[in-house]
């Protein structure tokens, strides 16, 4: 089977490995449709992020969906050929956070295409995967393209499950690429009033609006200006961009006893604590997902979240780089994806 692996910063290469056989609660998997995703990004043209970094080739991607091949022993409630959304969280299921219903925060956590533990965790753009049961969600009546989308769908549901409620409340979204853009819909969905959202591009605002924002403001130094007035106005911030000014910024603009959702992994930040402190503002952090994964997908197939605007363009596995440096272009890329099939 081909296989997309990066070996060093902008060293892409399709290379063939052996298929596997699915044991005891897996299926084997034909890969349908791989998303590109910013942490692939970050591999592909800098080797990694932070103080992650590649230290031996390792298969990229963790946004996938595919179709029933091969059902191993053991399961049930699949068919062949059946549309299967694939998460790429797979928590050990036996660490006390595991236990605590933290599946998120798992102590052994095997993500796709993580470069964090070593050896690396191999991702799952390839032409056939072997997955856990336990992984797979059904997708019926989605397009590929749609149930690729689970994944980062599910990161923005989990955020809007840390916010508590929103019904009625105001909202900012600063970063608006797919998960600030996925923020928006989620927002809406739980009963946000008003949404407003921030970018530097004016690509991304633009679609933002397309999926629902009230107001789209192209990021500067006075863009949140007249939000700050009277010590701030909107109720709930999703913080996407993981840049430290806009996160300042966006303090400014928080009314007292707002709520931070911070989802953008830029690196560490200097934060403005005296603010945050004075019109006490609660931070909380938003890290990946567990439970939303299988509700994204629910509300996908309800059509009461609507995800197909995101993707922009669609290439084929041959020419795989070609993808990874159209994803990189932020003037015309949303959300790229992978056909396998």
């Amino acid at each position: 089977m081909k296989t997309i692996v990066l070996h060093a910063a902008r060293d892409l290469r399709i290379e063939e490995r052996a298929e596997e056989v699915p044991g005891p609660g897996q299926l084997r998997l034909r890969l349908a449709v791989g998303g590109i995703c910013g942490s692939d990004l970050h591999y592909f043209n800098h080797g990694g992020f932070g103080a992650v970094r590649l230290r031996e080739p390792m298969i990229l991607g963790h946004e996938v969906s595919a179709h029933v091949e091969q059902i191993g022993p053991g399961v049930s409630g699949f068919a062949l050929g059946q549309l299967v959304a694939v998460s790429p969280s797979r928590p050990c299921g036996a660490c006390r956070f595991c236990a605590e219903g933290l599946q998120n925060q798992c102590l052994h956590m095997r993500f796709y295409g993580s470069a964090m533990p070593f050896p690396h965790i191999q991702g799952a753009f390839r032409e056939s995967l072997v997955a856990d049961a336990a992984q797979c969600v059904d997708a019926t009546g989605l397009t590929p393209a749609e149930a690729a989308l689970a994944e980062p769908l599910a990161v923005a549901l989990h955020a809007t499950s840390r916010a508590g409620s929103l019904l009625g409340k105001r909202v900012l979204v600063t970063g608006c690429w797919p998960i600030g853009a996925l923020a928006v819909l989620a927002a809406r969905r739980a009963g946000a009033a008003v949404i407003v959202v921030t970018d530097l591009s004016p690509f991304p605002l633009a679609l933002a609006k397309r999926l629902g924002a009230d107001r789209a403001i192209p990021a500067g130094p006075e863009a949140l200006t007249e939000y700050s007035l009277d010590k701030g106005h909107f109720d709930v911030l999703y913080e996407c961009s993981g840049v430290a000014w806009a996160l300042t910024q966006a303090i400014g603009a928080l009314r007292p006893r707002g709520v931070i959702l911070q989802l953008g992994l830029g690196g560490d930040m200097t934060l403005p604590m005296q603010a945050i402190t004075a019109k006490e503002l609660e931070l909380r952090g938003s890290f990946r997902f567990h439970a939303e994964f299988a509700l994204g997908v629910q509300l996908m197939r309800q059509r009461l979240i609507d995800v197909a605007p995101l993707v922009t363009q669609t290439l084929p596995l041959a020419e795989a780089e070609a993808a990874f440096r159209l994803a990189s272009d932020r003037s015309q890329a949303m959300k790229v994806q992978i056909a396998f099939g």
